[in-house]
């Protein structure tokens, strides 16, 4: 079943055309990423999703509802969870209520239920309940945003930049946690500058270049792409 889709969506930052007619699927259960350098449009892509940017022209539809014009806390409460780039927690409130937070419009008993639930994913986001979000590590930080989308139980899960400034081991702790969600049938839209990595969790992907999709195929076809080896993997 399609959950989520994008037709001919058109996004602007004042005069800037970030978004160029972009159209992407995404199926319940799937993990899918998009893909592309710096300025692409694929953070303005989740932006335009979770209603933080508006289009232009085109429709963004979630489980058959058209989003152009519904308020961004409403997407949230239809099902969409936003983890944006650079994790965006709040600092001077404790990762306690940094979670309480994700789950605002739930009651405090489906909070404790669900923060229970999101400790077996991140037992190291537990240890550190009473300690200041700002005091956390990047890697806890990123684990503590991640947890927080996870509070409203959310649909759709749109990951912008997971493993952006984090050390290697702990960039393999986000990306086992990526695959458990999606074992556990989490549906994930991946924004992710390592490639690699994002091919090797996701069901399919699609290249966006300059705001427009210029490929889109499954992750395996995509790994084999030549032109997908050379410019984004690394490879000759």
């Amino acid at each position: 079943m399609t959950l989520l889709k994008l037709e001919n969506v058109h996004t602007y930052y004042g005069h800037i055309h970030a978004l160029k007619g972009i159209s992407i699927e995404v199926n319940e259960g799937e993990v899918v990423t998009l893909i592309g350098a710096n300025g692409a449009g694929k953070s303005t892509t989740l932006r335009t999703i979770s209603g933080l940017a508006r289009p232009r022209a085109g429709t963004v539809t979630f489980q058959g509802t058209a989003l152009n014009n519904v308020p961004p806390h409403k997407i949230t409460r239809m099902g969409v969870g936003h983890v944006p780039e650079g994790r965006r927690i709040f600092p001077e409130l404790t990762v306690r209520e940094n979670l309480e937070m994700g789950g605002f419009s739930v009651s405090s008993r489906e909070v404790a239920e669900r923060m229970e639930r999101a400790f077996t994913l991140f037992p190291r986001v537990k240890e550190r309940l009473n300690q200041l979000g700002g005091t956390l590590s990047g890697g806890e930080q990123q684990m503590l945003a991640m947890a927080r989308g996870l509070l409203l139980n959310p649909r759709i899960l749109l990951l912008d930049e997971p493993s952006m400034g984090l050390a290697p081991v702990l960039v393999d702790q986000i990306f086992d946690i990526i695959q458990e969600l999606h074992a556990q049938g989490t549906t994930i839209l991946l924004v992710e500058q390592n490639a690699r990595m994002a091919l090797q969790v996701a069901d399919r992907g699609y290249i966006l270049q300059s705001g427009q999709i210029v490929m889109g195929d499954s992750a395996k076809v995509l790994q084999e792409s030549e032109v997908v080896r050379k410019a984004y993997l690394g490879e000759e």
